[in-house]
């Protein structure tokens, strides 16, 4: 049967709200894709290599998208489109992020970025026309405001003034992914003067209503990664705005920043796991192609150990995303806490991964090896590079205190579907997302753990392994607890690296609740899963990150994760929670 638009997304067809439903819509996205180390097909991965050579977007792709009705995905349900739960929302975009992370942001979730302001505070007429939009296949984008330690995504900002009948709209921006071709721009924009939480207001603008002159595009700009996306700036002077432009009240832009930002950080972590993926996939066909025996001595330890790292990546990413349905007005803090570790991790991993490839990962004339080059230039720019990870640092580090005084060792744990796949979680809602207090129930979760691991603890096996490495994670939260109640009450200094390093030790406890919480949910379907050998690798490889102590690990734990990632590849199947069905 010939694929179309048609069969991927039927007319009016139920698109479920379930896992199963997002891994299907997966599946179809894939096949819709085809094979991506298929020389020939125009939206496989030596079409996107040549893209970014060329620095221009994939137009076959990105119209292939529109077509299969994409947009959708970033539509909430009530509104005609499948935007129900954010986890189902990174499994149904993976396949697009796994042949090319500008491929997703310039044709993807940017325009889910800068709708989520909509979808938090919007009125009625204006999240309808903007879903209109959206499902139309238009594109819109987000128009930030500037942040500290700013890097040119986020240097710069906009100013609007009241006037008899709306606002006035003026600045510049030089770096604006999709400026040119966007055909709706939310505009985060100073309306106060004054420092403080009533600073910023988001407004929504039609480009193509502007009045001639008032809106002047500037030069393209090209970055170091996401060459195929298009970067440019906006200069704004004197742009009327109608008073309907302005999304919530007058002052509420810092708020439904902080909002959105924690879906928008989160989606970015589940989805750019699975573009590092498709690097280890070549990885393993440099280690195994022509061989007929074991891998070689000195691929095991880098190629088990980013496997581990990229199955601890999805549960930080899973959990966290699923938190947003289900512990809505907790689910901040581990939000930038994930945001804050994920992205430095598959970094460390790139790295390894590079020690494998060798000259062949920066070789785009065929299909097979070019994805690390791509990837390492890629990844510091979804990321927001230094100042995604400040930002993420300045909502961990004034609540260390407030949490190691009141929260750590007395909350209790969270649900048991925060980590169990397969269940029926809330939708989404961005208006009730909170933006402080709510305590840590990722400790909490490591804490009882480490607790239901005790009898465990000191006996043979892997399952002992993984007790003693929980039971160090928890004293590593102890030690936490007291080092973080001696940090001064009026707020720790970001630059300090001391601060730092507790933000950093703080990250990889987390990641270590959400890898047990992931692997004590297995109800044995997937035996691989449900065994603590990824689990103990995984947590060994966060402790040696933070300096809690690692013990030695036998090398059994690494064989199964070797026969585990080579197997994968042999079926084509994905290296995450998921393990699905990859396109031939």
């Amino acid at each position: 049967m010939t694929i179309t638009a048609e069969t991927i997304h039927p007319p009016g067809a139920p698109f479920g709200r379930t896992e199963a439903d997002a891994r299907a819509r997966a599946a179809r996205l894939e096949a819709l894709l085809g094979d991506p180390y298929d020389p020939a097909n125009p939206h496989g991965l030596r079409a996107l290599f040549g893209a970014d050579d060329r620095r221009v977007p994939p137009a076959a792709t990105e119209t292939l998208l529109a077509e299969s009705g994409l947009g959708a995905e970033f539509v909430p349900a009530a509104h005609g489109g499948r935007l129900t739960r954010a986890d189902l929302l990174a499994r149904a975009l993976r396949p697009v992020f796994r042949r090319d992370v500008a491929l997703g942001f310039g044709y993807g979730i940017t325009s889910l970025f800068a709708a989520g302001a909509v979808w938090t505070a919007g009125s009625t007429r204006q999240r309808q026309d903007v879903a209109d939009l959206l499902l139309s296949g238009g594109r819109a984008t987000i128009l930030h405001h500037e942040l500290a330690h700013a890097n040119a995504i986020l240097r710069h900002e906009f100013h609007a003034r009241g006037t008899v009948d709306g606002y006035r709209l003026d600045g510049r921006k030089d770096v604006i992914i999709n400026a040119a071709r966007a055909d709706l721009q939310v505009v985060y924009a100073r309306t106060d003067a004054a420092r403080g939480p009533r600073s910023h207001s988001v407004f929504l603008l039609d480009p193509a209503s502007a009045p001639p002159g008032r809106i002047r595009h500037l030069p393209r700009v090209e970055l170091p990664g996401m060459r195929g996306a298009l970067f440019s700036g906006l200069e704004f002077t004197g742009c009327p705005l109608p008073a309907g432009a302005l999304v919530g009240g007058e002052g509420e832009g810092v708020g439904v920043a902080l909002r959105v930002f924690q879906v928008n950080r989160s989606v970015i972590c589940g989805v750019v796991t699975a573009a590092a993926g498709t690097v280890l996939h070549s990885a393993v066909r440099a280690a195994t192609d022509g061989r007929t025996g074991p891998v070689a001595p000195r691929w095991r330890k880098p190629l088990a150990g980013v496997f581990a790292d990229l199955l601890a990546c999805d549960a930080m990413a899973t959990v966290v995303l699923r938190a947003l349905s289900l512990l809505p007005t907790r689910a901040h803090l581990f939000a930038a806490t994930v945001k804050y570790v994920v992205p430095d991790l598959l970094r460390e991993d790139l790295e390894e991964l590079a020690t494998v490839l060798g000259a062949r990962g920066y070789d785009h004339a065929g299909p097979e090896y070019g994805a690390l080059d791509k990837l390492v230039r890629d990844l510091p720019v979804a990321g927001l590079g230094h100042a995604g990870s400040a930002s993420c640092q300045s909502v961990l580090v004034p609540q260390l205190r407030g949490l190691a005084e009141r929260s750590w060792f007395t909350e209790d744990e969270p649900p048991s579907e925060l980590f169990r796949a397969g269940g029926e979680l809330p939708d989404l809602d961005y208006g009730s997302l909170g933006i402080a207090g709510g305590g840590d129930f990722m400790a909490a979760s490591l804490v009882g753990s480490a607790a239901r691991l005790a009898a465990a603890r000191g006996t043979r096996g892997t399952r002992g392994v993984l007790a003693g490495l929980a039971e160090a994670f928890v004293t590593e939260l102890r030690a936490l607890r007291e080092q973080c109640r001696r940090l001064p009450a009026s707020g720790a200094a970001l630059a300090d690296p001391a601060v730092v390093v507790l933000a950093d030790r703080y990250a990889g406890v987390v990641g270590a609740a959400a890898v047990l919480g992931i692997w004590e949910s297995q109800d044995g379907t997937d035996p691989f899963l449900a065994d603590p050998a990824w689990a103990v690798l995984a947590l060994s490889r966060l402790a040696g990150r933070i300096g809690v102590p690692v013990p030695d690990l036998s090398d059994g734990i690494q064989e199964q994760m070797l026969d585990e990632l080579v197997r994968r590849h042999r079926e084509g199947r994905s290296y995450d929670l998921d393990a699905i069905a990859l396109a031939p």
